[in-house]
């Protein structure tokens, strides 16, 4: 697959937050640790996690809908419309999700979209004390223009320049 051009990370992260209900605890004491960096990016997170990481780190944080109810389809939104840089989701791999399809799609596109992800606290670790996290990044997009084009040829229809 082509490359299209580089997309820019900025200083200031948009970064989004999602824990399961078994995971909350963790990502609470890991941002809690983390606050000082925190505070300078953009956070956004679903719902009761957004809540409870707001009234703990005592800043702003944009709240979506909760994970179940929307909240993990709305953070792949803002995947697709390049406006998250990386995702912190602490998931419990030993629980059942009755919103698992949703999960698996957020992270589908987290994946599409070359969207970092840390899904525990070593990886967490890991992302933030990264000299990128300091520094603009240029993530390389795939081109989908293929994709998103393959069909018109056979309508006879115009291609769009760009997907």
């Amino acid at each position: 697959m082509t490359r299209t051009k580089p997309e820019t990370a900025a200083l200031r992260k948009r970064i989004a937050l999602v824990a399961h209900d078994n995971k909350k605890k963790d990502l609470l004491e890991w941002a809690q640790y983390n606050r000082d960096l925190l505070v300078q990016h953009e956070l956004c997170a679903t719902g009761t996690t957004g809540t409870l990481l707001e009234m703990a780190l005592g800043f702003h944080i944009e709240k979506l809908r909760s994970g179940p109810l929307g909240g993990d389809q709305q953070i792949g939104a803002k995947i697709a419309e390049g406006k998250i840089d990386f995702i912190l989701f602490f998931w419990d791999p030993l629980e059942p999700q009755p919103h698992d399809p949703d999960v698996k799609a957020l992270l589908r596109l987290a994946v599409v979209w070359n969207i970092p992800v840390a899904c525990n606290r070593a990886t967490a670790d890991f992302m933030v004390t990264s000299p990128l996290m300091n520094e603009r990044y240029e993530r390389l997009l795939p081109d989908f223009t293929p994709h998103v084009n393959r069909f018109a040829a056979e309508r006879n229809e115009p291609v769009p320049e760009s997907a």
